[in-house]
Order: C-alpha cells, then structure tokens, then sequence
C-alpha cells in the first residue's frame, strides 16, 4: 500500500475513534504542502473534560488499533488531560480540553496549510 493510501485509512480511523467518544470541533490539518514539518496532518479536537479528553485518546488508540493493527508510536499528556498527543509518525492527534486548545491555538499556528473541519455525527 502507499503512504498516501495508508495515511487516508489511518486518518479515517482517528476520525471514527473520535466520533464514537462524541469528541468536539474536529480539524483535520494537512501539513503536506508545507515543507519542513514534522509530519504531514494534524487532527485536533476536544473534549469537555479531562476523563472526556482521557476517554477520547484512549478511543482513538483502540480504534486504530482494531482498523489498521497500527499501535500509537509515541503518546504524551494523559496524566493531566489538558492536552493528549497521539503520534503515529505520519498523522499527530491532538486532543485538547477546550481551554488549551483555545490558548494553544495550532489552527492558527498553521493556517497557511489546508484546513477541513469534520463534522460531527449526530
């Protein structure tokens, strides 16, 4: 499979890990047209507390897992919940309670790369 196609399926089971935990304002930042970056999309979303934000990550990896067999690279932030960051080398999750995400502001950080807002599930 190639990367691209790869990234879609992996992409496609953040999405779904997120809307089975009702996570918020979901963003998908594709970093591909901007050279030098760490990786090459962001999905960034929120929760309403931290056991909301814990519950969501915690989602995602077995979502992902179930999916695309893929196991999380790299996981930072679940002792405090503010901010949980996913790596899966290629995509970073990032899941926020909506108070950092509002401070930390990455959509802004990176909007000159191509931003599409995922809507919620009903």
């Amino acid at each position: 499979m190639s990367k691209t196609k790869d990234s879609k399926i992996l992409l496609e089971a953040i999405i779904e890990g997120i809307h089975r935990i009702k996570g918020k304002n979901i963003i998908h930042v594709d970093l591909e047209s901007i050279h030098h970056t760490e990786c090459g999309h962001f999905i960034i979303c929120h929760g309403t507390s931290s056991t909301h934000v814990d519950s969501i990550a915690h989602t995602v990896e077995s979502t992902v897992k179930d999916i695309t067999a893929e196991d999380v690279w790299h996981r930072d932030g679940y002792k405090n919940a503010l901010w949980i960051l996913l790596d899966y080398g290629d995509v970073m999750v990032h899941v926020f309670q909506e108070e950092a995400r509002q401070f930390y502001n990455l959509e802004g950080l990176w909007a000159d790369a191509k931003i599409t807002k995922i809507e919620d599930e009903e």
